[in-house]
This record gives structure tokens, C-alpha cells and sequence, in this order.
């Protein structure tokens, strides 16, 4: 973000600060989006390690052996609980990815918007891990487990939606060669995210296993059919979105 300084610095001085270069846009985005999957990345690494290892000394005093502490009942939801939560950050991860296909350039509230969503990603284990732990067991438990996931994913999706419409609006953010039709469509699947998982925690007080059957049904969605495949418009040689393509590619298509 080599400009959020010079901009201050260039208001304050009166002065017409240049536009960046395209090359200098496209190394911001890709380092923001490199920071991005690396934190995706650590923190779906990480989520092994919420599956605890069963000791010798914890076989000895419960007088059983490795293979009957493994497959025992209450050694699941551990399992459980890491398979929902790499399957939850893999699906956040794969809207994230697409989001940033429209991404032609970054400013300091969408860096600050992304930084929201990266701060639940690393989060949304918990919520998912009392979820594991607790829908079932009583009323008031699982009712807590189920209202703290779908809050998570109520900001979950404010922060897509504050990302998108950023990128979005006036086509402030927008790459030259995404069409206004595909604008129209990702907008419309966005706005969709908000209330659906508002809906899902209102559902929680009512019917906490039927508010996460909503969730998963919604993690669904998103994973296979909540995206668009981005298509490419044809530019004269002389076009500034030309030069960001590949060059391979563009004679390929020639």
C-alpha cells in the first residue's frame, strides 16, 4: 500500500498525487492476497492440534488400551471438531479466492476489511468446536453453541459484503476487464450471505440443530455453487487492461 502515505502527505501539501502504475497495482494485490492464504493456510494447519493424543499414563489409569481410548465415543468429537473446522475455513478460503479475481486494486479500507475477516478465520475454530462439543447435550448449552457459530458467521459475512461492495460500488476497486454483468451477479450472491446467517441465528433460540443444519446447508452453497466463473473481455492492443494479461495467453487467442 505505497500510496496511503504519499496520499496524506500529498492532501496536506495541496498537491495532485499520480496514479499508480498497473504493475504497481498488481503487486499490491498479490501480496495481500499472498498475506491472506498464508494465514488461511496456518490456520487450517493449526486446527490439528485441537485433536489431543492419548498418553500411556491416561490409557494406565482409565485401563484401556490405544485402540479403545481411539475409537471410544468421547474420542470423536475431537475428529468432529477438526473435520468442521478445516471444512468451514476451506469454504471461507474458496470465496475469498474468487473474491479477489475482481480485485484490480486495494486501499486502506478494503486492507482493513480483509484484516477483519482474516482476525474470524483464525477465530472460527472455537464457535465450530463448541458446536461439536454441545449441540445435543442440553438445551441451554447447545442453544449458546449454536447462537456464538452463527454470530461468527453473521460477521463472517459483513466482512465479505464490506470487501465486495468496496471493490463494487462506482467500480472503485473493480480489475478493467470484469464485466458489469458479473458485478450484478456476484453482488446479488453476496447480499444473499447476510440475512440467510442472520436468519440462522435467529433459528438458534428456536432450534439450535436445525439453525446448524442451515449453516451447513449454507457452507454448501457457498463451497459449490455461491461463485461465477470470471470470463474475459477482448481489449485493443493499446488498452491499459491488456497489459495485465498474459501474453501467451493473448496470442493464443489471436
Amino acid at each position: 500500500m505505497w500510496h496511503f502515505d504519499s496520499e496524506r502527505r500529498a492532501a496536506a501539501h495541496g498537491e495532485q498525487l499520480a496514479e499508480p502504475s498497473i504493475g504497481q497495482e498488481r503487486r499490491e494485490t498479490g501480496r495481500l492476497e499472498a498475506l491472506s492464504d498464508g494465514v488461511f493456510a496456518i490456520a487450517m494447519t493449526l486446527l490439528i492440534l485441537s485433536i489431543p493424543i492419548p498418553t500411556s499414563d491416561a490409557l494406565s489409569a482409565h485401563h484401556e488400551s490405544l485402540r479403545t481410548a481411539v475409537l471410544a465415543g468421547r474420542h470423536w468429537l475431537p475428529f468432529v471438531t477438526y473435520v468442521m473446522s478445516f471444512v468451514t475455513v476451506l469454504v471461507m478460503w474458496i470465496n475469498h479466492h474468487y473474491l479477489f479475481q475482481f480485485l484490480g486494486r486495494v486501499d486502506r479500507v478494503f486492507v482493513i476489511a480483509n484484516g477483519m475477516l482474516l482476525l474470524l478465520v483464525v477465530f472460527v475454530n472455537y464457535p465450530t468446536a463448541l458446536v461439536a462439543n454441545f449441540i445435543g447435550v442440553n438445551t441451554s448449552d447447545g442453544e449458546f453453541a449454536a447462537i456464538a457459530y452463527n454470530v461468527t458467521f453473521v460477521l463472517v459475512a459483513i466482512c465479505y459484503n464490506a470487501m465486495w461492495l468496496r471493490i463494487s460500488i462506482h467500480r472503485r476497486l473493480l480489475a478493467a476487464d470484469v464485466d458489469d454483468a458479473e458485478v450484478s451477479t456476484f453482488t446479488r450472491q453476496y447480499l444473499l450471505g447476510g440475512p440467510l446467517y442472520l436468519a440462522a441465528l435467529l433459528l438458534a433460540f428456536v432450534n439450535p440443530g436445525l439453525s446448524i443444519a442451515l449453516d451447513a446447508a449454507l457452507a454448501i452453497y457457498w463451497a459449490f455453487t455461491g461463485r461465477i466463473v470470471r470470463t474475459k473481455r477482448r481489449y485493443p492492443a493499446h488498452h491499459p487492461a491488456q497489459a495485465t494479461s498474459d501474453p501467451a495467453a493473448s496470442r493464443a487467442e489471436r
